[in-house]
């Protein structure tokens, strides 16, 4: 990064932007922290049950926040601290943001390393990846509540119809980000294979021995095994 763009990298319009973001997403955290504790019990859900999902939520964040901040890391050197935050606080991740830093650059004709790497090339690295994200935040705040609506009626004429979608949903998405992933190499198909069968094995001995703490830390302690596994996989 040459010295004109690292200073409009890290100007302080930027910073001011950045702040404002990561503020509103944390404060719509809190919100809906606090909308879910309010909202608990007319579900079902007792005090405990509420921080156990709050527990497990804040376990499972920790093996996808380090991933991100190996990116982070290289986001901040290549487009300054301000932009890598304020896309990072919304979208949260990091392969998107990375993928979408690389096409506007090469919208412009050059590499994010390129030492010519322009104020332009800059700004057209911003719009890319501001406008590439607004595709799924537009979608959420266009049709959250019409989905929501399709989902009550289709529990009205089938309850288990729901279930299955979102079971369906949930392991279509993981399963989709996890096989994407393992095709790369042999280490990330060891990789995966190693976290599946060890969440699957850590879900049914934490069933049979009803250990909560357990269910609670189990995508954790998968994430750390698939990685170790990695890990030995490159010392062959």
């Amino acid at each position: 990064m040459n010295e004109d763009v690292a200073k409009v990298a890290s100007s302080t319009p930027l910073w001011i932007m950045a702040f404002i973001f990561v503020g509103i997403v944390m404060f719509q955290a809190l919100i809906f922290l606090k909308v879910a504790k309010k909202s608990a019990p007319d579900v079902g859900m007792t005090s405990k049950e509420v921080k156990t999902a709050i527990r497990t939520g804040f376990i499972s964040s920790l093996g996808p926040s380090f991933g991100i901040a190996i990116v982070l890391i290289s986001l901040i050197a290549l487009l300054g601290s301000p932009l890598t935050l304020m896309r990072i606080g919304i979208i949260g991740s990091a392969a998107t943001e990375s993928a979408a830093a690389g096409i506007g650059a090469n919208a412009f004709g050059m590499e994010l390393t390129s030492e010519n790497f322009s104020t332009q090339a800059f700004t057209t690295v911003v719009w890319t990846m501001c406008l590439g994200g607004m595709g799924w935040l537009l979608f959420a705040a266009l049709f959250t509540k019409s989905l929501g609506n399709t989902q009550k009626k289709i529990e009205k004429k089938n309850p288990k119809a729901m279930k299955i979608i979102s079971s369906a949903a949930m392991l279509g998405a993981f399963g989709y980000l996890a096989s994407e992933q393992m095709v790369t190499s042999v280490t990330h198909t060891i990789a995966g294979i190693a976290a599946l069968f060890s969440m699957v094995v850590i879900m049914i001995v934490a069933e049979k021995g009803n250990f909560s703490w357990l269910k609670e830390s189990a995508l954790g302690i998968a994430m750390v095994i698939g990685m170790a596994s990695a890990y030995f996989t490159t010392l062959f």
